[in-house]
């Protein structure tokens, strides 16, 4: 098998595990622990915290080791043991400290993949890899969620902790098969040495302070992720209100709807991206992220939830697709890729964070439209931040000048 089919194996077994339980967590505390939505809202934040403190010094750990495949196997051995364990712990302490550990570890995930698909592609075949990546990262959310569906009804909602360790020790093996020599360790951590290029040493680590366009972007994942992360949590909620045996089957049912529409839309993405340029596709993103906001208070029938659901596909889609693009654009050349996927994945993990814990409140307080209401209204603050303040960053345009060459 070469080296591409291995990357595609790899990021369909790791799919579910790399975006962690998540809103499958959510419907399992408060169905089966019988949790209030603001415990459920502050356990799932400690994880948040946890991946938002471990995020830049995993990037950082990335750019500086040649044991890549190593940290991969390790995080998803960490992931294992987390999700074989939670169902055992029904209190909040015990589910806080093991959403820590997991949390730390689903740090790794992102630069991780980034750097061995980079180091094995190089930089001009990474864009297009990266949406094929994302294509099958999302048809393997797709299958984990068809068969959470389909045996959730009869086993009930811990079926998805076991699905997940299967699935993370599969993603152990697929890591192992692939050859170390086949990752080319300079180009991983996005430094180009040699004949016409002219760095041959990693840049100093105030690339993360100093180029304006990776902190604007920053800020930008800050709010997208604050307006998409609760959202899922929130409708899963809703349907187990309405349905409390079949929850955790209508949830996943609503991820496979988003993750099947994911998949052409990262290959799109992904062969268009230099034609039509990063900032307008990932603008659309924000627009769609808006509009679901808006339309899930519109009615609380189950079908109607499940269908605004679908365009979940087209804004995570768009956002997994062209995250690690932007910042290689950045950063490029200068030794820092993966540092700086870590320190964006920072931010994201703070939106992340900020969105389930604020918005169980607003809940608990006010209601579920309300909540809706609020992170639609923030998505619509990230459109106008990403259309006054961020730069073109494909290479071959010419407002690519606007980028900050980092020293």
């Amino acid at each position: 098998m070469s080296c591409g089919r291995k990357l595609d194996a790899l990021n369909f077994v790791l799919a579910d595990v790399r975006d962690g339980l998540g809103p499958y967590l959510a419907i399992y505390l408060l169905t089966v622990q019988h949790w209030d939505q603001a415990s459920i809202g502050l356990v799932m934040s400690v994880a948040g915290i946890a991946g938002i403190v471990a995020q830049t010094p995993a990037g950082a750990l990335v750019d500086s080791t040649t044991a890549k495949r190593a940290i991969l196997i390790a995080a998803a051995a960490v992931v294992t043991v987390g999700s074989l364990a939670l169902p055992w712990m029904p209190n909040f302490t015990g589910v806080a400290v093991m959403n820590v550990f997991t949390g730390a570890a689903g740090s790794l995930f992102a630069p991780s993949l980034a750097a061995i698909t980079l180091g094995i592609v190089g930089p001009r075949a990474f864009a297009r890899r990266i949406g094929r990546n994302e294509a099958f990262n999302h048809a393997g959310n797709a299958a984990a969620a068809a068969i959470a569906a389909a045996t959730a009804y009869w086993l009930g909602p811990v079926v998805v902790f076991w699905i997940m360790s299967i699935l993370a020790l599969a993603s152990i093996a697929v890591t192992i098969s692939i050859p170390a020599d086949a990752i080319d360790h300079a180009k991983a951590r996005g430094l180009e040495t040699g004949a016409g290029h002219s760095r041959d040493q990693p840049s100093g680590i105030t690339v993360l302070l100093s180029s304006r366009p990776l902190l604007i972007f920053a800020v930008c994942t800050t709010i997208f992720h604050f307006a998409n992360a609760a959202m899922l949590p929130l409708v899963g909620q809703k349907l187990a209100l309405i349905n409390k045996e079949s929850g955790t089957s209508l949830m996943a049912i609503c991820i496979v709807a988003a993750q099947v529409v994911m998949v052409p839309v990262t290959m799109i993405v992904a062969a268009k991206v230099d034609a039509w340029g990063r900032k307008p596709i990932f603008l659309a993103a924000f627009a769609i992220l808006a509009l679901r906001g808006f339309l899930y208070p519109l009615s609380e029938n189950a079908y109607w939830l499940v269908g605004v659901q679908l365009l979940d596909g087209f804004g995570a889609g768009i956002f997994g697709a062209l995250f690690p693009v932007i910042v290689r654009d950045i950063v490029g050349g200068s030794g820092r890729f993966n540092v700086s996927v870590g320190a964006i994945a920072t931010a994201q993990g703070v939106g992340a964070s900020l969105s389930a814990a604020v918005t169980g409140y607003v809940v608990v307080s006010m209601g579920y439209s309300t909540a809706f209401w609020m992170l639609a209204c923030i998505a619509a603050t990230g459109f106008g931040v990403f259309l006054l303040a961020m730069p073109e960053t494909s290479p071959d345009s010419a407002r690519s000048n606007a980028v900050v060459r980092v020293a």
